[in-house]
């Protein structure tokens, strides 16, 4: 932590004053992910101890950068210690965002118009930016080569397909994989190969889209991060909006090399089944081997996924062995138990003043979380904000200014979600979320209106908001 706040000082000339750990990043990276904050400024830093992975990071930032592509600014670095500092991208991922504008299959026009600005962008990391990137940094190969394919296929075999139980001939299937990756490395592979090319690692910032987590790019095929994107298990985009995307991509990659899309289509489900397999034995190894079961709740939808190609698409090989196992995994008696649809939890938020007690829990759970918020500036007491409340906007404008509350929302949303997530997956059917202050009508206003806000972007989750002074105040007046 000591070479973040060096960095972050030598940068901006002014010492870190908050720290703030960025738990909902860290994902299966085994990364620490911290913002620092101070004299107004605000930067991101990451500890890691693989330094050949963090110098591909680095290499690649500075080069997509001098193309003019959207990626974090470095402000600075120090590899003996696994540390670099870099340019703060808000807080808002594309997964995130798609989260909270869609009902189901109906997804808001603004999230389609943010995918198609990402895909837009993809061609020019492929291409534009492959052509002269230095692949010697590539970390832990050069190219998505036969080596890189077998790992992906034999971490699926023993850390998916074993750990789940599911039957499978080790010798056909093999044999599958061999026809599988020959039919792979026949496309056109002379390219940037982004990797991990999904919702959560695309960033929105003002309405435009901004790219992180392509250390584990190298040279290879376009069809791979495409798909990626639009197979991204948890996103759940519906095929007719997948198609529409893929149509847009290919719109946007002919602009930049003579393309042949029926060339193009001969490799692409190959590509799609491939990458669904990687993140297969992603989530069996976090979540089978190494105990975290969050990682689980991913399975279902790529089962969905597999069970559409098994539906709608025929690669141009058999891979009998492959589809069996396939097949043997939808009816999984262990794995039909993660797709059954948790039930949803009710989220009880309410913002209260300790003057006149706690809110009752009428679930009759006896109780929740409570935030005490009398630690934080309190708008209250400045004559021009006493006649307002947590939800006008001077007030917001005001405690937003204000590092620590956003390490206090922060601290208490990293609380709130893993029970919101822990609850769920025991049944419980309701959680209670109390913010207090002294009066009840500014900072816990403020408070719970952010983390029902923050909530709502959760599905299973139904989140109920209400303010315990603000109605008494509203049947009393409030004081002028």
């Amino acid at each position: 932590m000591d070479a973040l706040k060096r960095l972050f000082e030598q940068h901006f000339h002014s010492p870190a004053e908050h720290l703030q750990p960025l738990q909902g990043q860290l994902g299966g990276s085994g990364r620490n992910i911290i913002r620092l904050a101070g004299a107004g400024h605000s930067a991101v830093g990451i500890l890691y101890s693989v330094r050949e992975e963090n110098a591909a990071f680095l290499e690649f930032s500075r080069h997509f950068r001098r193309h003019g592509l959207p990626v974090p600014e470095i402000y600075g670095e120090n590899l003996s210690q696994g540390a670099y500092l870099e340019e703060d991208l808000g807080d808002t991922t594309l997964f995130e965002f798609l989260s909270a504008h869609r009902d189901g299959e109906a997804i808001a026009p603004e999230v389609v118009q943010a995918y198609r600005k990402v895909v837009a962008v993809l061609p020019r990391f492929q291409v534009q930016a492959g052509r002269d990137l230095n692949y010697k940094v590539c970390y832990p190969r050069a190219g998505f080569d036969r080596q890189s394919i077998n790992w992906d296929l034999n971490y699926f075999k023993y850390y998916f397909l074993r750990l789940a139980g599911i039957p499978f001939n080790e010798q056909a299937l093999e044999d599958d994989f061999s026809r599988l990756t020959k039919l792979l490395l026949a496309a056109p592979h002379d390219f940037f190969l982004y990797r991990d090319f999904q919702s959560r690692n695309i960033m929105l910032r003002g309405g435009e889209p901004w790219f992180l987590d392509y250390q584990g790019g190298r040279k290879g095929a376009l069809h791979y991060d495409i798909a990626s994107l639009l197979y991204d298990g948890k996103a759940d985009l519906p095929p007719g909006l997948r198609q529409q995307l893929l149509d847009h991509y290919l719109d946007g990659l002919a602009a930049h090399i003579d393309l042949d899309r029926a060339a193009f289509m001969e490799h692409y489900y190959a590509y799609v089944y491939v990458r669904i397999l990687q993140a297969l034995g992603a989530y069996g190894f976090r979540g089978f081997y190494e105990r975290k079961a969050h990682f689980l709740q991913s399975v279902p939808y790529a089962l969905k996924n597999l069970r559409w190609l098994a539906d709608n698409v025929r690669l141009p090989v058999a891979l009998p062995a492959l589809l069996d196992a396939l097949q043997a995994m939808q009816t999984s008696e262990k794995l039909r138990q993660l797709s059954l649809p948790a039930p949803e939890l009710t989220v009880r938020v309410f913002s209260f003043s300790f003057h006149h007690g706690l809110p009752v829990d009428e679930s009759g759970n006896g109780g929740g979380f409570v935030f005490d918020a009398r630690s934080l500036p309190n708008p209250g007491r400045e004559e021009k904000f006493r006649p307002l409340t947590g939800k006008d906007d001077a007030v917001i404008e005001y405690l937003n200014r204000q590092p620590g509350v956003h390490e206090f929302l922060a601290s208490a949303c990293a609380l709130v979600d893993a029970s919101v997530a822990n609850y769920r997956q025991r049944g419980f059917s309701n959680l209670m979320v109390s913010f207090g202050c002294t009066g009840g009508q500014h900072r816990s206003v403020y408070l719970a209106e952010r983390m029902a806000e923050h909530l709502r972007g959760l599905r299973g989750v139904d989140v109920q908001l209400r303010h315990a002074r603000l109605e008494k105040l509203g049947r009393e007046s409030l004081p002028q």
